[in-house]
């Protein structure tokens, strides 16, 4: 007979539960802190900016953990030719069914989508710079390497990288950046003055 034997499985069904709870309050809450801050570009910017010279005080000061920067460097890398690529690649869509983006002036304007938006690359940043700087605190990462060789080859990978982007930028005719709401009008009329030619 097992006296007692009920009580241990409802505890660990309530404690179950109870983290459940807590770990979706915890989630709503962080929801709510992102969905805030998506308008204050600005502001995201430098929250990441600071956690970054953070992490690269961390490596500075205990002078180790390159294998980590490193692979922080190209997944940055990777993300960074996401959010500067079209949502649908030209190329691609050229096979199919012909240039999607305008090659004209006087074809109809379709504003860049880029395949990664920006409050998306932010976040991943984010979530990435955090997770490297809690790796730091881990000895078993702290791999031995030759820091220089490990710089070397991403400076390459970066410039051949960004090398093909920009030739794909040129190819297509789109820029990645936008700088305002583009306008169209007229032309302001030349005023008398310049017609006469005196002051």
């Amino acid at each position: 007979m097992n006296i007692g034997g009920g009580a241990g499985v409802a505890d660990d069904n309530t404690s179950s539960s109870s983290f459940m709870q807590l770990s979706h309050e915890v989630w709503q809450r962080y929801q709510h802190l992102l969905d805030k801050s998506t308008p204050l570009v600005l502001y995201r910017w430098i929250f990441l900016a600071a956690i970054a010279a953070v992490y690269f005080l961390r490596v500075y000061f205990v002078q180790g953990f390159y294998i980590i920067t490193y692979g922080l460097g190209i997944y940055i890398l990777q993300l960074l030719i996401a959010f500067l690529s079209p949502q649908v690649d030209p190329e691609i869509q050229g096979l199919a069914d012909g240039p999607a983006l305008p090659t004209r002036a006087s074809e109809e304007f379709r504003p860049f989508v880029r395949r990664l938006p920006e409050f998306k690359f932010w976040h991943l940043l984010i979530k990435a710079f955090c997770v490297a700087l809690l790796l730091t605190f881990f000895s078993a990462f702290d791999v031995p390497v030759v820091w220089p060789i490990l710089l070397f080859y991403w400076s390459v990978l970066f410039f051949l990288t960004m090398r093909r982007q920009i030739m794909h930028m040129i190819k297509y005719k789109y820029v990645p950046f936008t700088f305002g709401k583009q306008r169209y009008g007229k032309k302001a009329a030349p005023t008398d003055e310049a017609n006469t030619g005196r002051p």
